[in-house]
């Protein structure tokens, strides 16, 4: 397989090929070695970008011509062009740009000729001094310095970078060739009314910066090379959230014998040595629970989850989260100690707690607190109507009733232009579902150690979760705190004393989509037994994402774990909601993409179907 994606591509990477034999040729004539003249393995630059910044944006040009400031300066050629007997380009290095000015005067024949032989992407050193341009722009006037030459070749780019300077056009390329997206992409930006798109002068390259009509374009998306930064800083502010707070960061198994924790399907794997399958992890749930029984009060561990599930703007199957775990405690000091977190790191992070996320202004310090319960009759819609009350989530019957009136709103709304893009079809067949689970409940008796009760609170529970998440989700932007969840849909957290159907238990949604999830731990051995045993059950039932069981956690559990309040959080969406990155794909370095060939068939295969390419 060619790694040529053209005829083209493939022709001019042999013409470069020609131009770096070119260029050894120039470096062998200088008395170089031909290593040395095409892949040197270093050059001794004095100052960075901003460093360089920093010494000469105070200086007007006749005090750097006063002063001479000297400099050598490495970085990648972003923008380069030759009129007669000099030349300027553009040099880039940890994301930030700066004019050189080549004169053949000053750096000689043979490296004049080498810059020519010059192409966007190649990497160089250069020597020489700060000057401005007659247009005040602050410059490196290549010249030879101490002795050393004012050009060094270092690296010749092979292939042609994109053609404009905002990077990759196509979303897909970007996440596949990321190398290139992280040198190129500066982002979106769209112009104020009135504002010119012309933005080059004559001694540099178009920049999102000031327009000449003075406006300034308004960033609709953030660059690439920002977003990792950021997230980089978002991981730097959670650490030392938790550091000084007294919590212990640990590392716990990515390979599980049993794959718990979370409901999930794993990725499956096998230890040839010994001849044991393997689970990459969903969660580390069940070992920083054993750590708290051994002792560590508090821990956390920010880690990579693996779950074999779908991709979407939200989920990737390889992911990173945040868990911690704070033994006395219970899901309401984690609810008070999540509030104080996002709006630290926020701070910490962009200087603020109003972040915007799909065109909606969000304030990470304002958060609302509301029960599942709550949150359901809150967003039950009108059309629906009544709306059920608090009672009726104890009642087989009665919240049954609620989702036929449920079912038969959403069919009368399937015909209506009112609510064109919605789920309709789902929502309309939702009832449907849960009262088949209910007949089948009662005409396939349990098995001898369940009762008939059990299993019908259980599909009452999943059914309310699942109705949460049909109404309220989209309505949760600003921050929300949605608590007490049912027992069902829980089987790792701590019963209410008052309501045996239902856990301490909240999960944190932002931006329309959850983003954390945290208990009570549940710490009765024998409870936690009964509780995977009726996950068996759910099993045998054809839930491929029901817990296992786990016997050395429920040992563990008998050593005593003490009070434990634990949570999650995505650290994926939440850098999506601090960068305002509409898919997760966009904070993910790497993102799992099919593979190329895959992907194309996909795409003319949907165009076949007069559908839209993802």
């Amino acid at each position: 397989m060619s790694q040529f994606e053209s005829q083209f591509e493939e022709n001019l990477y042999q013409l470069r090929r020609e131009k770096l034999a070119q260029i050894a040729a120039i470096g062998e004539k200088l008395g170089l070695t031909h290593a040395d003249s095409t892949y040197p393995n270093s050059f001794a630059f004095t100052q960075t970008i901003p460093q360089l910044r920093n010494l000469g944006d105070p200086k007007s040009g006749e005090e750097l011509e006063a002063t001479r400031i000297e400099a050598s300066l490495a970085g990648r050629i972003m923008a380069i062009r030759v009129q007669g007997k000099a030349g300027f380009a553009q040099l880039q290095q940890g994301g930030q740009r700066l004019q050189i000015y080549v004169r053949k005067d000053d750096v000689g024949e043979d490296l004049f000729a080498l810059y020519k032989l010059l192409d966007l992407g190649d990497h160089i050193g250069v020597r020489g001094y700060l000057m401005r341009t007659r247009t005040g722009e602050l410059t490196l006037h290549a010249a030879p310095t101490d002795g050393k030459s004012a050009i060094t070749f270092l690296t010749k780019a092979m292939l042609a970078l994109p053609d404009k300077f905002h990077g990759l056009n196509d979303i897909e390329l970007r996440y596949r060739q990321r190398y290139v997206d992280l040198f190129t992409d500066t982002g979106d930006f769209e112009s104020e009314p009135g504002s010119s798109d012309d933005n080059t002068s004559s001694d540099s390259p178009a920049t999102p910066d000031i327009d000449p009509a003075g406006a300034t374009p308004v960033q609709a998306r953030t660059a690439a090379r920002e977003v990792f930064v950021k997230r980089a800083a978002i991981l730097r502010a959670i650490r030392n959230f938790f550091d000084t707070r007294g919590y212990l960061e640990v590392e716990t198994p990515m390979l599980h014998t049993i794959a718990g924790g979370a409901a999930a399907r794993p990725f499956k794997t096998h230890h040839n040595a010994l001849d044991i399958p393997l689970s990459l992890r969903i969660a580390p749930e069940l070992y920083l629970k054993r750590l708290v029984v051994g002792g560590f009060d508090r821990v956390y561990e920010i880690n990579r989850n693996f779950r074999n599930e779908g991709v979407s703007t939200q989920h990737n199957p390889e992911f990173t989260m945040l868990e911690f775990y704070q033994a006395y405690a219970n899901y309401h000091d984690l609810m008070d100690l999540t509030q104080k977190l996002i709006t630290t790191v926020a701070k910490e992070v962009n200087g603020t707690t109003i972040t915007n996320f799909n065109g909606v202004e969000i304030d990470l310090g304002a958060w609302e607190k509301l029960s599942m319960k709550d949150a359901i009759i809150k967003w039950w819609p009108p059309e629906a109507t009544p709306a059920p009350v608090v009672t009726d989530f104890d009642s087989i019957e009665k919240f049954g009733s609620a989702l036929f009136r449920l079912s038969d709103a959403f069919a009368k709304m399937l015909v209506s232009a009112s609510v064109a893009n919605m789920p309709i079809a789902h929502k309309a067949n939702f009832s449907g579902k849960y009262w088949v689970e209910v007949n089948q409940a009662h005409e396939e008796p349990p098995s001898p150690s369940e009762k008939l009760t059990t299993v019908l609170k259980g599909i009452l529970g999943k059914y309310i979760a699942a109705t949460f998440e049909l109404l309220a989700e989209e309505h949760l932007i600003q921050p929300h705190i949605i608590y007490d969840f049912p027992l069902a849909v829980s089987p790792l957290s701590k019963v209410k004393p008052d309501e045996p159907d239902w856990v301490e238990r909240f999960e944190f949604y932002i931006g329309g989509f959850e983003v954390g999830n945290a208990f009570s731990e549940l710490n009765d051995p024998d409870d936690q037994r009964a509780r995977f045993e009726a996950q068996l059950t759910e099993r045998e039932r054809g839930d491929d994402e029901a817990h296992q069981m786990d016997e050395d956690y429920v040992r563990a559990l008998g050593y005593g774990l003490p009070p434990t309040g634990g949570e999650g959080i995505g650290i994926d969406r939440l850098t999506m909601l601090l960068t305002g990155s509409r898919s997760i794909r966009d904070v993910i370095l790497f993102p799992l993409m099919r593979p190329h060939a895959k992907s194309v068939a996909a795409k003319e295969e949907e165009q076949e179907h007069g559908e839209s390419a993802e």
